[in-house]
């Protein structure tokens, strides 16, 4: 296995988790047919899923533990820190499309740079 696929399978991962998460955001949370099914008292699975998904939002759940996770990677030498920075961009990157901005911006600038920097 070449040292270079798990870099060349992040840089196709990332744009392509940008933009299922704007999907999410753009053709679920704010698409008006969802809003009129999810605001009838009709009980939907999908309805379910938006109102979870809205409250992991609104707590900013995917921003703190996106944050959490690059903290942690910043201080795990080794193989480990650049997984943990892996994760943390995986949880950051949505929580800067999904109306979280504030703090998932840490995130990703924290992961990124653990994930650019020189193990030894």
């Amino acid at each position: 296995m070449s040292q270079r696929l798990p870099l060349i399978a992040l840089l196709l991962f990332i744009p392509l988790w940008l933009a299922a998460s704007y999907a999410v955001r753009y053709g679920f949370m704010e698409d008006p047919q969802w809003v009129g099914v999810c605001s009838a008292q009709v009980q939907v699975w999908e309805c379910s899923v938006r109102s979870a998904l809205g409250l992991t939002i609104h707590f900013r759940i995917l921003a703190w533990i996106g944050l959490g996770l690059a903290v942690l990677a910043t201080l795990v030498p080794r193989k480990a820190g650049w997984w943990l920075a892996v994760l943390a961009l995986a949880a950051g990157i949505p929580a800067l499309v999904l109306y979280t901005a504030s703090i998932a911006v840490f995130t990703v600038v924290l992961a990124g740079l653990r994930l650019v920097r020189r193990t030894r």
